[in-house]
């Protein structure tokens, strides 16, 4: 099997800071808004989990991982409240808002803006608003950039491929919502904070945005 290394452009000894940046180059040269393919962005994501990971001691030693066991029947379901970061700044609410949600259930909001909806065990959070029809911004779908980005305002999600979040970005709540997935039973996030000065550096040319779907 290919070398994630080879994919990526460097050394085998690479330490964690040359994966990162080498995967942000490769990335974007594979992504398909800047020329390339899903299939070359998919094997330039999986060569630097891989890396990343260190799931092989052996540079050269390069074989099909065995696919894990099926998990369990998980019938644990997150409630997720979430809130769109265009109305804050209509109503001039701050992210930092000790009772932001409590405004925003008196609000009148759309339900493409502010709501509720349960997620699955083993989705992100992406995925799960997507899944009970909702659309919300993202580009790349693999943690390398913060077109997804939510602020979590209450609750935890996991952050498996961090690596492009500045930490104090991070240390404000902030996650990607492409790649990170619930694990508390409740969860606040504000999504679509893409919007943030700090992250304009961070963005790839968006997806198409209409907000969200409503049954």
């Amino acid at each position: 099997m290919e070398s994630p290394f080879d994919v990526l452009r460097i050394a085998p000894d690479a330490d964690d800071a040359e994966i990162e940046r080498a995967y942000r180059e490769r990335v974007k040269e594979a992504h398909p808004d800047h020329g390339g393919s899903a299939d070359e962005f998919q094997r330039v994501r999986a060569a630097y989990e891989a890396a990343a990971a260190d799931a092989l001691a052996d540079p050269a030693d390069y074989a099909s991982e065995d696919d894990p066991d099926p998990a369990e029947p998980d019938e644990e379901t997150y409630r997720i409240e979430y809130l769109n970061y265009e109305r804050l700044a209509d109503r001039g609410w701050g992210l930092t808002d000790a009772d932001l949600f409590e405004k925003a259930s008196m609000a009148d909001f759309p339900a493409g803006d502010y709501g509720r909806f349960l997620a699955d065990p083993h989705e992100t959070l992406l995925e799960a608003a997507e899944d009970r029809g909702f659309s919300w911004p993202y580009a790349c779908r693999g943690g390398a950039c913060a077109n997804c980005a939510v602020a979590v305002i209450d609750g935890e999600m996991t952050t498996p491929v961090d690596h492009i979040l500045p930490e104090e970005m991070t240390d404000r709540g902030i996650r990607l919502s492409c790649v990170g997935e619930p694990i508390t039973e409740d969860m606040r996030v504000v999504y679509n904070v893409k919007h943030l000065p700090e992250l304009d550096d961070l963005r790839l040319p968006p997806r198409p945005f209409e907000g969200a779907a409503v049954d």
